[in-house]
């Protein structure tokens, strides 16, 4: 089998694998031999799971093609580095619509699905301001906080990510198949599910790791205590992200976890410029030439001197040679591409031009 089969077939094993499966992929095992180690393991519970992964894999690549879907693979040097980087990633995404929308700084903006008319002009005008300055969006296609940041996105001539916690072809909440549409016109629709997967209630958990996962910031609107959002806050804090919170009206329970978000740490968002503040240097998007271009004897770049031409790096050691953490790194490293001094390669790694 490819490692496209390999790496969708090891996705549709259970989830208590992943984590093993994301390590031993880093560690430099092929796909194929590590999904025949999982798949053995498995095989006490359900003897075919080795021949039905692999017939479900084939199945669901041919349904995508033919439904104008594009797979991107772990080990493609168009998969999301900062996704790469965190400890479970997807083996593979499934989308629709512009590829190139990955490689744009993206800020989260996650919150209740019964907003206020206050958190949805909120998500909606932090949105807008956000895409009009070049930051992609990335939210879950939900009804309320979710839906409203899509189209602010959008009504700001910008980019926006719709992370599903369903296969693509099974769009929910249904009403939203026009919203989708929208979406990848300029965006992108991703899943970690292989098409044809409903939308049950376990998928929605898993997927807030990945719209965490694909962003610099979370922002956080309107969550009670019990919220679905903070799950993604809790992702992004475990993976090094930022995250804030848009402070609400504290006589209504649909507030009280960003209020608590807020007690512990995170930053208040009042305005665009609260979560710029954040993430610093995302704005300026034209390539432009480096000092080290323009002057032969500059001191070297901290970050470039990590990096030796020709050899691909991971993320983790990057981070540990430059003493810089994640959130910090992601963004010089993408500066640097823009420049063409860095590229990335497969598996959320660089290398040095």
């Amino acid at each position: 089998m490819t490692d496209l089969t390999n790496l969708v077939a090891l996705s549709l094993l259970p989830t208590s694998s992943w984590r093993q499966a994301a390590e031993s992929l880093r560690a430099g095992d092929l796909p194929g031999t590590v999904f025949d180690r999982l798949a053995a393991r498995h095989a006490g519970a359900t003897p075919d799971v080795r021949s039905s992964a692999q017939a479900r894999a084939k199945a669901a690549i041919r349904r995508a093609s033919a439904d104008g879907m594009t797979p991107v693979a772990w080990s493609d040097a168009a998969y999301p580095a900062a996704l790469a980087a965190i400890a479970d990633p997807p083996f593979v995404l499934w989308t629709r619509g512009v590829i190139r929308a990955f490689d744009r700084p993206a800020v989260a903006m996650v919150g209740s699905r019964a907003a206020s008319p206050y958190g949805l002009s909120v998500a909606e005008r932090l949105a807008s301001e956000l895409a009009a300055r070049g930051i992609v969006v990335v939210s879950g296609l939900a009804r309320g906080v979710d839906s409203a940041a899509h189209r602010g996105a959008l009504a700001g001539g910008g980019i926006t990510l719709a992370v599903l916690g369903s296969g693509l072809d099974v769009i929910y909440p249904p009403e939203h198949a026009p919203l989708a549409r929208e979406v990848e016109q300029t965006g992108l629709l991703v899943s970690e599910l292989v098409p044809g997967t409903p939308p049950l209630k376990p998928f929605f958990p898993l997927r807030n790791r990945i719209i965490s996962g694909l962003s610099r910031a979370v922002v956080v609107i309107e969550a009670g205590e019990r919220s679905g959002s903070l799950i993604t806050a809790r992702c992004a804090l475990e993976q090094g992200r930022e995250v804030l919170a848009v402070p609400g009206n504290v006589l209504s329970g649909r507030n009280r976890g960003a209020h608590a978000l807020l007690r512990d740490g995170a930053k208040i968002v009042e305005s665009v410029d609260d979560i710029l503040e954040e993430i610093p240097g995302s704005v300026c998007l034209e390539p432009s030439p480096t000092t080290e271009q323009r002057l032969p004897n500059a001191v070297p770049d901290r970050v470039l001197a990590c990096l030796t031409p020709g050899e691909a790096t991971d993320l983790d050691a990057i981070a540990e040679r430059s003493g810089m953490t994640t959130a910090r790194l992601l963004p010089r490293l993408f500066e640097l591409e823009l420049k063409g001094l860095v590229t990335r390669a497969g598996g959320g790694r660089f290398v040095r031009s």
